[in-house]
């Protein structure tokens, strides 16, 4: 029987269990926080996106329930934990750089002019309003995404593609 999870062929015909083990030998210290991002297929692809850069976490702040049809199965192959709460959340970020990625605060600088430290937890907030003044407060650095067209911004999916692979090119790579 053909083994159609949208998987590299390393990991195809494996369990779940084996596959997230596997990947857990390798797994970057990058780890990645949403808060209160409203729309489920954005946040189905954001886990989508860490998994693919085989992130050792990601942080569900705010709202737990989303699309897991947008994260392809990826969700079992990474560790996913839910916070109701930024104090929560907080606790688990002790020795770890909070870089948020928001695009309309003064403090922001250019993302391409970051050097990023290995324990890094990028924070993606909601798509209207996004982080939160609670949460931005917290944050060692700011960083927004350079526009070149006539949208002052890119969706917040494509925002933690982006940036994401900023850190790994810097991190990893």
């Amino acid at each position: 029987m053909e083994d159609t999870r949208n998987l590299i062929d390393e990991y195809k015909g494996l369990p779940n269990e084996q596959v997230f083990a596997k990947l857990a030998e390798s797994r970057i210290p990058l780890e990645i926080a949403i808060e209160n991002v409203e729309h489920d297929f954005n946040i189905g692809s954001i886990v989508r996106t860490a998994n693919s850069f085989n992130a050792a976490k990601v942080h569900i702040v705010g709202k737990k329930k989303y699309n897991r049809r947008g994260a392809m199965c990826t969700d079992k192959y990474l560790e996913i934990l839910h916070h109701q709460t930024i104090e929560d959340f907080l606790k688990t970020q002790e020795n770890r750089e909070l870089v948020a990625i928001e695009n309309n605060l003064e403090r922001a600088k250019p993302l391409n002019e970051k050097s990023f430290t290995k324990n890094t937890t990028l924070i993606f907030g909601s798509e209207n309003n996004g982080i939160t003044p609670e949460l931005l407060e917290k944050a060692q650095d700011v960083r927004f995404i350079e526009s070149f067209g006539s949208t002052r911004s890119v969706n917040v999916g494509v925002a933690a593609g982006i940036a994401m692979y900023e850190y790994a090119r810097q991190i990893v790579l």
